[in-house]
């Protein structure tokens, strides 16, 4: 019986059972609510991680969009102010002038020769075969000066450019002219002629690039 006694009395009481069950539970409930504030901190720390480094990328590429429109601007004014001041030079005035007189004045050999030619080989009594075949050759003159034109520029623009369609009815008009001429053939009248109606067409080429 006093063994049984010393054992009860060793034993821990209910209340104290209770209480260490009730503590185990509290600290549970703490553990699981501080993972829990730990993770939703973590979350928020990476959203807000997430959404800065957006910005920092969002902020680096329009920079560096900017910086390309801005690079592509430059390089559009540099070459509009080279242009510009090559147009601006006289030395560079002074040399197309002297191309572009030298191809005229073979277009106003090419045109006398035309003029002989039709005037030989052509029935000149058909007016409208012999106008079709003038506007054809000056056609031909035409485009060969412009394609050689084209290899050179003048404020950016080709020289090709600053030629006009309406030379070509100019120029035709002056040899049929020359071939109808009531006083008959003459090849120096008509070299005269020729020559006067390049001169305008060279007046008006000078004016076109002074635009």
């Amino acid at each position: 019986m006093e063994v049984l006694k010393l054992i009860l009395q060793a034993a821990p009481s209910t209340s104290d059972v209770v209480g260490v069950a009730k503590g185990i539970s509290d600290f549970g409930m703490m553990a699981i609510a501080a993972a829990f504030f730990i993770v939703l901190a973590a979350a928020l720390m990476w959203s807000c991680f997430a959404w800065f480094k957006t910005l920092i990328n969002g902020m680096i590429d329009a920079q560096k969009k900017s910086m390309q429109d801005l690079l592509a601007e430059t390089r559009a004014q540099n070459a509009a102010l080279t242009d510009i001041a090559e147009g601006l030079r006289p030395e560079t005035q002074l040399r197309i002038r002297n191309l572009t007189g030298f191809a005229f004045d073979l277009a106003i050999e090419k045109v006398c020769r035309l003029i002989k030619k039709v005037r030989t080989e052509n029935h000149i009594t058909d007016h409208e075969a012999t106008s079709i075949k003038i506007r054809k050759s000056l056609r031909v003159i035409h485009d060969d000066r412009n394609s050689k034109f084209d290899t050179f520029t003048y404020k950016g623009k080709q020289l090709s450019s600053y030629c006009s369609e309406d030379w070509i009815e100019q120029v035709a008009n002056v040899v049929e002219s020359e071939i109808y001429h009531v006083d008959g053939e003459n090849n120096s009248r008509a070299f005269s002629n020729v020559s006067l109606a390049y001169d305008n067409i060279k007046t008006e080429f000078y004016a076109k690039m002074k635009d």
